[in-house]
C-alpha cells in the first residue's frame, strides 16, 4: 500500500475513472519524492470528494465549487516546497469557474485536477457546463444541445502557465507530475464517463471517440510566468490590523457580552464597532458580530459585542449581560432572547413597550435625545456612563475620530 493512502479500497463505483485519478496522483507524488505531510488535498462536493479519508495527506473538504478558493488561500500561506492539490468535478468547476480563473490570473501555486465525467454524477446525472454537444443525460435524452466550456483554454487565456487535458485511461501520472512541478497555477482536466449515468445514457460511446467527436482535444499547453507567492512579510502586512493605542483603562476583570438592537440604516453596526474600538483603547479585547436582513437598509439591525480582559477565542453569547434596544425593529428581533434573560440589564428606548424579561429594565429616551440616526451611539454612551465598563471619554474620542465624527453633534451629550 502506498504511503499516501491509509485505505487502499477507494469509495467509488466499480469502473469509475476516479479510481485512476487517485492512483495516478499517488504515482506522480511518489515520482516527485514528496512526503504525505507536505501535501494538502482540497476536495469539492461530489463523488470525488469522498476520498478524503483514504489519503494520509492533509485534507480539506470544501463547499460546492469553492475548493479552488480554499486551496488558493492555503497555498498563499505555505512555503513553495509544499504541494496543494485541488480535486473538483465538472459541476464544481463550472459553479466555481470564477475562482478557477482568478487563481489562474493570479498564478497561485496550486494544481487543480478536474474530474470531468461530463455530468452531475452525485445528484442524478444532470448536464453540467462541461457536458459536450450530443452527450445524452437524464435531462437531455436526445443529446445535449450546447457546446462545453474549454477549461484549458480558459485558464490559459487567464494566464495559467500550465494546462492539460488527458483521457482518463491507463497511466497519465507523468502529466500530473509535470503539473505538480510547475511553480504557479496548473490545471489538468481528466475526461471520464460516469459508469452510473453516462454509460447508461450513452451505451455505445467510447471515451477516446468522445474526445475526438466533441472537440475535447487532449494535450498539454505551457507558458512561463512567475508564481504568485507573497512573502511572509507581505502576507503579514496584508493581514495586520493597525494597532489601537491604549490611552484609557477599564475596570472590567472578566468578560461582558452586550447586544445592541435597532433598525437598519440607523448606524447600529458602526456604533458597535466604535464601542469595540473604544474598548481596545481601554486595554480590553473585543469582538463584534453583526446581523441584519439581506435588504441591509430595511428591517432590524443587531450587533453582538463581547468585551474581555483576556483574549477572546470564541464569540458566543448564550446569555447576554446587557441588551440595548433603540427601536421597534430591534425589539421584535430580540424579543425571545430578552424573554429568556434571567439577569443582566435591558436598556430600552422610552418609545417602546416593556417586554417580558427577567432582566433589570432601564428606560431612556435615546431617540428623543439624539434622533433616530444617532440613537445607537447615544444609547451606548448611556450604558458606558451608567456601568463604567469602558470610559465614556474613550467612546466619544472613537466617535470624533471616525468618518462620521464631523457629522455628529456631541455637544449636548
Amino acid at each position: 500500500m502506498s504511503g499516501f493512502l491509509v485505505k487502499p479500497e477507494l469509495p467509488y463505483c466499480k469502473g469509475c475513472g476516479h479510481h485512476l485519478i487517485v492512483r495516478n496522483t499517488v504515482k506522480a507524488l511518489e515520482a516527485l519524492g514528496a512526503s504525505p505531510l507536505d501535501v494538502v488535498l482540497v476536495t469539492d462536493i461530489g463523488c470525488h470528494g469522498i476520498v478524503d479519508g483514504n489519503f494520509a495527506t492533509h485534507t480539506v473538504h470544501g463547499l460546492h465549487g469553492r475548493s479552488v478558493a480554499l486551496a488558493a488561500g492555503i497555498a498563499m500561506g505555505l512555503p513553495p516546497e509544499k504541494k496543494v492539490i485541488v480535486y473538483i468535478g465538472d459541476g464544481g468547476a463550472t459553479i466555481g469557474l470564477q475562482h478557477i480563473l482568478e487563481a489562474a490570473r493570479m498564478n497561485v501555486d496550486l494544481t487543480v485536477v478536474v474530474h470531468n465525467n461530463m455530468l452531475y454524477g452525485m445528484t442524478g446525472g444532470q448536464p453540467s457546463g462541461l457536458t459536450p454537444t450530443g452527450f445524452r443525460t437524464v435531462l437531455t435524452p436526445q443529446g445535449y444541445p450546447l457546446p462545453h466550456h474549454d477549461l484549458p483554454r480558459l485558464v490559459r487565456d487567464a494566464g495559467a502557465p500550465y494546462a492539460a487535458r488527458v483521457v482518463g485511461l491507463g497511466d497519465f501520472s507523468d502529466v500530473l507530475r509535470q503539473a505538480l512541478e510547475v511553480e504557479g497555477f496548473a490545471l489538468v482536466e481528466v475526461l471520464e464517463i460516469c459508469v452510473s449515468y453516462g454509460v447508461k445514457m450513452n451505451p455505445d460511446l467510447r471515451l477516446k471517440e468522445l474526445a475526438q467527436e466533441t472537440g475535447y482535444e487532449p494535450g498539454v499547453w505551457t507558458g512561463a510566468r512567475p508564481a504568485f507567492r507573497p512573502s511572509r512579510r507581505e502576507t503579514a502586512s496584508l493581514l495586520e490590523m493597525p494597532a489601537v493605542p491604549r490611552q484609557y483603562s477599564s475596570p472590567l476583570e472578566g468578560r461582558m457580552a452586550l447586544i445592541l438592537a435597532g433598525s437598519a440604516g440607523e448606524g447600529v453596526q458602526q456604533a458597535a464597532e466604535l464601542l469595540a474600538q473604544a474598548a481596545m483603547m481601554a486595554g480590553l479585547h473585543a469582538t463584534k458580530k453583526g446581523s441584519y436582513p439581506v435588504t441591509v437598509g430595511v428591517g432590524f439591525s443587531t450587533a453582538e459585542i463581547v468585551l474581555s480582559r483576556d483574549p477572546i477565542f470564541y464569540h458566543g453569547v448564550p446569555q447576554p449581560d446587557a441588551v440595548v434596544v433603540t427601536s421597534a425593529d430591534g425589539l421584535a428581533n430580540q424579543r425571545e432572547r430578552i424573554r429568556r434573560m434571567t439577569g443582566g440589564v435591558l436598556w430600552l428606548d422610552a418609545s417602546l413597550p416593556r417586554p417580558e424579561t427577567g432582566a433589570e429594565v432601564r428606560v431612556a429616551d435615546f431617540r428623543g435625545r439624539a434622533g433616530a440616526r444617532n440613537a445607537a451611539l447615544y444609547a451606548l454612551l448611556t450604558v458606558l456612563r451608567e456601568t463604567g465598563v469602558v470610559p465614556p471619554e474613550a467612546f466619544l474620542e472613537a466617535v470624533r475620530e471616525s468618518p462620521i465624527g464631523k457629522h455628529v453633534d456631541l455637544s449636548g451629550w
